[in-house]
């Protein structure tokens, strides 16, 4: 049998990147566009991804935080700031554990550590007990129950990975029979030098006792697979813990590895025949037609039909949705009876053999046999150079959603999310807004003008995309994957007052009235919309 390699060359339309420079105001505005005929609005339609910055209203940015511009009191134009972002990949459901057996999370937790915030000076690495990494980061992770109980917490061990980047893994968490919650989360603690930096939380996790093997209806659609969303593959050979291997990538190439494992994102594909493919919606049905994406780096494998496994056969007459922790296999659309295969920790095409008993089940090797399972991720992105030192992050606030309400210069944006508190301010790039706490699910904001942008944002007829972050009071900022964006109202110009049968001296200073009345406009319009909002505030 011939090794066979995945190609590494498809890349998807939503490859993350995440190592882009900050945008600098000077290249967020550039000036010397033409005139638009009036000014700005705030209102238009929700978008995601780069399409946004294309269109109006604001926009979850799926390509990472873009750069955040500090006032430039805080910071020296051009120094990119040294944010520390934390990501933590768990699966969305645990299987638990009954009696003595500890059935360990697979995939197990893992936490990646990114960016230049976390180098600590070269002093404080030596510090006696804390060189586990070179950056002296210690963390601990257990479940949110376990929080002051260390018989049940794990210590993760950071390794060094390119990029500036930290990982780590919890191998031996487990929930037992005695917890009865059918919900948990994850609790992560990290220390810097000793010093503690906060405690983040996983997303939920669901409780199940095992897989189910009946046909999933509505009634349980979180234990269904959808389109669109994360996965994480393992298998394991001979149902030993030590033979785990995960699908993974490595140098944009698909690999096993029994240390790491990679979030895909999977989705149902259509209109193959004409050699493009199509994306649709709706949960994953066994054989339909998947295309695996890594959500980190955007390699993709070749399109495969998806068939659920039975005691090492593959049925292909079952188009039942497909579950978590359910056993399937990956036939490549493009070799016939061809099979995703592990075979000594390398990823090959296995030939599958037709049953001589049932004509609807290929017999396949162990190594085709893929335990699929629903993941989640959190990405927490903050920076400290401002704060105290020594100040906790946690907790750590969170948008989820925006709601603009008005227009033109009397608008105004809801922002949802965790977590919230008085003490947080909204940030539109490098402008503060008018901020009022409602609850610590919901904060309200004055959008500032599009001209706090920039001295000649009269010069330009194209949308402006800003990021969103929060601001603590002590200087902590919290960044944010949404953005605002600004787009221009294209209006026919208004008729020049003054203009017919005078002479060029009169016709100047109709100009020069017409500047002063718009001027007066604008400023009755920025303190209307102020006093609105206190108005607001009070009552």
């Amino acid at each position: 049998m011939e090794e066979f390699c995945l190609p590494d060359g498809e890349e998807a339309s939503q490859r993350h990147h995440r190592e882009e420079e900050p945008i600098e105001a000077h290249h967020l505005y550039p000036f010397g566009s033409p005139v638009p005929f009036h000014t700005l609005t705030h209102l238009g339609s929700v978008t995601n991804g780069p399409e946004a910055a294309k269109t109006s209203g604001w926009a979850r940015l799926e390509l990472g935080f873009q750069g955040f511009q500090q006032p430039i009191t805080a910071r020296e134009p051009g120094n990119a700031p040294s944010d520390q972002t934390i990501t933590i990949l768990h699966a969305k459901v645990a299987q638990k554990s009954y009696g003595n057996e500890k059935r360990f999370f697979c995939p197990p937790p893992c936490v990646y550590i990114s960016g230049r915030g976390w180098r600590m000076r070269p002093d404080d690495t030596k510090a006696p007990g804390y060189g586990d990494s070179r950056y002296g980061l210690i963390g601990y992770m257990c479940l949110d129950s376990s929080a002051n109980s260390l018989d049940d917490t794990f210590k993760l061990a950071f390794d060094d990975l390119t990029n500036h980047r930290m990982f780590a893994s919890a191998k031996s968490l487990y929930i037992s029979d005695q917890d009865k919650r059918k919900h948990f989360r994850l609790l992560l603690r990290l220390f810097l030098s000793g010093q503690e930096v906060g405690s983040f939380q996983s997303r939920m996790i669901k409780v199940i006792s095992k897989p189910s093997q009946k046909r999933q209806s509505m009634k349980n659609a979180d234990l269904c697979i959808s389109s669109g969303s994360r996965v994480a593959l393992f298998n394991r050979l001979r149902s030993q813990t030590v033979s785990t291997r995960f699908l993974s990538v490595d140098r944009h190439a698909a690999v096993a590895s029994g240390r790491q494992w990679t979030a895909f994102t999977i989705t149902l594909v259509q209109g193959l025949d004409q050699g493009d493919y199509i994306l649709s919606e709706g949960f994953i049905c066994y054989s339909s037609v998947v295309k695996l994406v890594c959500t980190e780096t955007g390699v993709a494998l070749p399109p495969m039909v998806i068939h659920k496994v039975n005691k090492q056969h593959a049925i292909l007459d079952v188009d039942e949705p497909v579950s978590q922790l359910h056993k399937c296999s990956f036939q490549f659309r493009e070799m016939a009876h061809s099979y995703l295969c592990l075979s000594n920790d390398n990823l090959i095409p296995h030939q599958g053999s037709f049953s001589s008993k049932d004509p609807g089940r290929v017999v396949l090797s162990e190594g085709c046999c893929w335990t699929i399972i629903g993941v989640e991720a959190v990405e927490l992105s903050f920076n400290q150079n401002l704060a105290p030192l020594h100040s906790l992050v946690s907790p750590v606030p969170v948008i989820t959603g925006l709601q603009v309400s008005g227009g033109g210069h009397v608008a105004t944006l809801e922002v949802q999310g965790e977590n919230f508190t008085p003490h947080l301010k909204i940030w539109f790039s490098c402008q503060e807004s008018e901020t009022m706490f409602r609850s610590p699910k919901s904060m309200l904001c004055v959008i500032p003008d599009v001209s706090v942008f920039g001295e000649s944002w009269h010069c330009m007829r194209r949308v402006i995309t800003v990021p969103l972050s929060l601001v603590r009071s002590d200087g902590l900022i919290y960044r944010s994957s949404y953005s605002f964006t600004y787009t221009p109202e294209l209006q026919p110009p208004p008729p020049a007052r003054g203009a017919g049968g005078a002479g060029g001296r009169r016709k100047d200073g109709g100009m020069e009235r017409v500047e002063e009345d718009d001027a007066l406009l604008e400023s009755i319009h920025q303190e209307f919309t102020r006093a609105n909002f206190h108005l607001f505030m009070q009552s």
